[in-house]
């Protein structure tokens, strides 16, 4: 019998976690977070990472485990959390996986292409470029090496199109010769389960949450990190707004506003994402019950 990979998706601020951590207790099993900020450790509060008490109720990986001054790709999630699971599943059926970042997701339903490392001084000189020059001398030197990727690309995602100068520099090659897009195939099942709410009570909750967010400190938590704000890992809806305000740039009141519509935005981006997806369940955060009869019709629990 195949071992099986649960993956609970869905928006910012839908409300996950609980229900991640009553499924997880369910099946006896563990999680693990496929959100793409939680695993830096000093961003506690700005991106909601489980609390030490519910990381006592479950076990979770790949949060709170790098710093911010770590570099991280989706790339080395899939290999990481790959070799996690083929340890995981030595002792346990079922693993759940949650979050919503949505290229973690595909790393590991779809897997990443093959791709060369990229030195380390390139890619700081890269960057260095984009913080001098802004992205379209670099948007427009994509298009003279690799005119077929330029063709298709999104024109303002920056950290794409300096990912792709990045390979084109470093291989010689087009990064459209390297992107094969192949889905790999996996050992393990996998079984996705989407939560969502109406799109004003969602967005109700988004606006909530900044509030206890701000509450619980996150002005005291962007202040400690604001020595190293220019690092990609902190380019992040909750932290950017709050670097405007401590520089001067917005009102306090007006970057907690900013906040809160970055956040909607974002989760918008998410369930365009998402809906793409035949093979996702939806269901309400609360429907446990729902959630687990449609997973008893597939085998599980």
């Amino acid at each position: 019998m195949k071992k099986t990979l649960i993956i609970v998706l869905g928006p910012t601020g839908v409300g996950k976690t609980e229900l991640t951590l009553t499924l997880a207790e369910k099946l006896q099993t563990e999680i693990i977070s496929c959100d793409s900020r939680q695993m830096f450790k000093e961003m506690s509060i700005g991106t909601a990472r489980p609390t030490d008490e519910q990381t006592k109720r479950v076990k979770h990986h790949f949060v709170g485990n790098i710093s911010v001054t770590d570099y991280y790709s989706c790339g080395r999630f899939e290999i990481e959390a790959i070799a996690l699971l083929n340890e995981l599943f030595k002792t346990k059926d079922v693993v759940l996986m949650t979050g919503g970042s949505m290229l973690y997701i595909d790393a590991i339903c779809k897997g990443i292409d093959d791709r060369p490392e990229v030195n380390q001084e390139l890619r700081d000189s890269l960057w260095a470029r984009f913080d001098k020059e802004g992205i379209g001398p670099m948007r427009d030197e994509l298009a003279q090496l690799d005119p077929a990727y330029a063709a298709t690309m999104d024109a303002q995602n920056y950290k794409r199109i300096i990912h792709a100068l990045e390979i084109c520099l470093s291989t010689g090659q087009p990064y459209s010769s390297i992107r094969q897009n192949t889905k790999k195939d996996r050992d393990f099942d996998i079984i996705k389960i989407g939560l969502n709410l109406p799109r004003e009570e969602l967005y109700e909750r988004i606006n909530k949450r900044v509030d206890i967010m701000m509450a619980e400190g996150l002005l005291d938590e962007v202040k400690s990190l604001y020595a190293q704000k220019e690092l990609n890992s902190l380019n992040t809806v909750g932290y950017k707004e709050l670097f405007n305000y401590l520089d001067g740039v917005w009102e306090y009141d007006y970057a907690v506003g900013m906040i809160k519509q970055d956040s909607r935005r974002y989760a918008k981006k998410q369930l365009t994402w998402f809906r793409k997806d035949e093979e996702i369940n939806w269901f309400a955060p609360t429907d446990i019950d729902g959630v687990l009869n449609k997973l008893k019709e597939m085998g599980i629990g």
